[in-house]
C-alpha cells in the first residue's frame, strides 16, 4: 500500500507559479513510478506529467510542456510539480498517483494508488 497526500494548491492569478507536493508513505517510494494528473470541471481526468523511479526520465502532456516540471526526492519520499505561467485553463484538481513500476507510466489505468487531490484555481 502507498498513501499519497498532495499539497500546495491554491488560488492564484494568471502568470503566477505554484509548486505542488505529493508526500508518499508505505511501499518503498524509490521503487515506484509517479505521475501527476488533473481534472478540470466537467472534464475527464488527464495525465500532465510522469517520472520514473530515479527521476532520470520524465513525460509531459503537450499542453504543459515548457511550463510544468516534475521532479522527485526519494530521500524525502516526495514528488513535486512546478507549475509556471499558469492560465485559467490550468484550473483543476491536481492528483498525484503511484504505479508499481520502475519505468515511466504515461497511462492512467496503470496507476495503482491515488491521492485525494489539491485544487488549483487560476483567475484571469
Amino acid at each position: 500500500q502507498v498513501q499519497l497526500v498532495e499539497s500546495g494548491g491554491g488560488l492564484v492569478q494568471a502568470g503566477d507559479s505554484l509548486k505542488l507536493s505529493c508526500a508518499a508513505s508505505g511501499r518503498t517510494f524509490s521503487n515506484t513510478a509517479m505521475g501527476w494528473f488533473r481534472q478540470a470541471p466537467g472534464k475527464e481526468r488527464v495525465i500532465v506529467a510522469a517520472i520514473n523511479w530515479s527521476g532520470s526520465s520524465t513525460y509531459y502532456a503537450d499542453s504543459v510542456k515548457g511550463r510544468f516540471t516534475i521532479s522527485r526526492d526519494n530521500a524525502k519520499n516526495t514528488v513535486y510539480l512546478q507549475v509556471d505561467s499558469l492560465t485559467p485553463e490550468d484550473t483543476a484538481v491536481y492528483y498525484c498517483a503511484a504505479a508499481r513500476s520502475f519505468g515511466i507510466v504515461p497511462i492512467e489505468g496503470k496507476y495503482d494508488y491515488w491521492g485525494q487531490g489539491t485544487q488549483v484555481t487560476v483567475s484571469s
